[in-house]
């Protein structure tokens, strides 16, 4: 792991990404943030996908140092960020959310002419965090061949039923933010900020910023619409791992994070691990990080690009 974490470079703190949108039926724009990267046709783009209620900064620390050896390009989920938020029943199942992942990677580029930057590839890696990981895994599957790799953060290898013990409208219930944290927005700061003191910085702030909106009465809301957010949650207990894992020929790596002293994640992974080894697929590479947060891009950002990295390599 030391020589892997050697060869991830060092971030840049001067780049600014460019924002774009791709269009998508019946007309929704989905935002995507490109922070550009080498122009080498022969290396696979990478497309970040963020989780719930976060938005394509999240990815900042890890785009920051991917950049310099790989195009790199992250996105918003419909209903998150710039993206449109339609309210269409179906609007944010799971296939849908998979073909927009599609979407932004050939319309940036990354596998077709004439995207931003003008760079072209045969393939991409996606890269999903949380439920943006599932997101990513039903992404895969429709590329097929064009996917080089596909790697897991916290997440899309298991059953959000199975894995927390609630049904969809229990995990609802258990968002809502304590009222003293959205009472304004230094207060909602300075909550995030004290999840890890080290990391917080300009880019942290960003992130945070992005998911909420501010009043006129100085309280704070979620950016994240709430029908939106209510019809990700569902689709993501739609989820069915083993299945959509199962039909990727990409290796796929898992990064786990937090502790799991159940081992019920763990255990998760394994089986759909052992089901792709089964269907004659490679196994699951797992990385534990066991005293970490979910964010592992903001506590472990070199750990996470040194994953997306090994994905980029052929022979991995």
């Amino acid at each position: 792991m030391d020589d892997a974490l050697d060869a991830v470079p060092a971030p840049d703190p001067n780049v600014r990404p460019d924002g774009f949108v791709v269009v998508v039926e019946p007309g929704d724009r989905i935002h995507f943030l490109d922070w550009g990267g080498p122009a080498d046709v022969g290396t696979p783009g990478v497309v970040l996908v963020p989780g719930l209620s976060q938005t394509a900064w999240i990815w900042a620390p890890v785009a920051r140092r991917l950049r310099s050896l790989a195009r790199t390009v992250a996105m918003d989920l419909r209903g998150h960020g710039l993206s449109d938020a339609p309210t269409d029943d179906g609007a944010y199942d799971l296939d849908v959310l998979g073909e927009d992942v599609v979407a932004v990677a050939e319309g940036s580029g990354l596998l077709a002419t004439g995207g931003p930057s003008g760079t072209t590839t045969d393939r991409v890696v996606l890269a999903g965090h949380g439920f943006g990981a599932a997101v990513a895994a039903v992404a895969a599957g429709r590329l097929g061949d064009r996917c080089a790799g596909l790697v897991l953060v916290d997440g899309g290898w298991e059953s959000m039923e199975v894995s927390t013990g609630l049904d969809a409208d229990e995990f609802l219930r258990g968002l809502d933010e304590p009222p003293e944290v959205m009472r304004s927005l230094d207060a909602f700061l300075a909550d995030r900020a004290a999840f890890d003191p080290a990391t917080w910085d300009a880019d942290q702030e960003a992130a945070a910023r992005a998911t909420v909106v501010e009043t006129h009465a100085g309280r704070v809301v979620p950016s994240t619409r709430p029908h939106a957010l209510e019809a990700s949650v569902r689709a993501m207990f739609t989820y069915e791992p083993a299945i959509t894992l199962d039909a990727i020929a990409a290796p796929v790596l898992g990064l786990l994070a937090a502790d799991d002293e159940e081992h019920t994640r763990e255990r998760s992974l394994a089986a759909v691990s052992e089901a792709r080894v089964a269907a004659s697929r490679p196994a699951i590479v797992l990385q534990r990080f066991p005293h970490d947060g979910h964010n592992l891009m903001r506590y472990r950002p070199r750990e996470v690009t040194a994953a997306i990295l090994a994905a980029l390599q052929p022979d991995h």
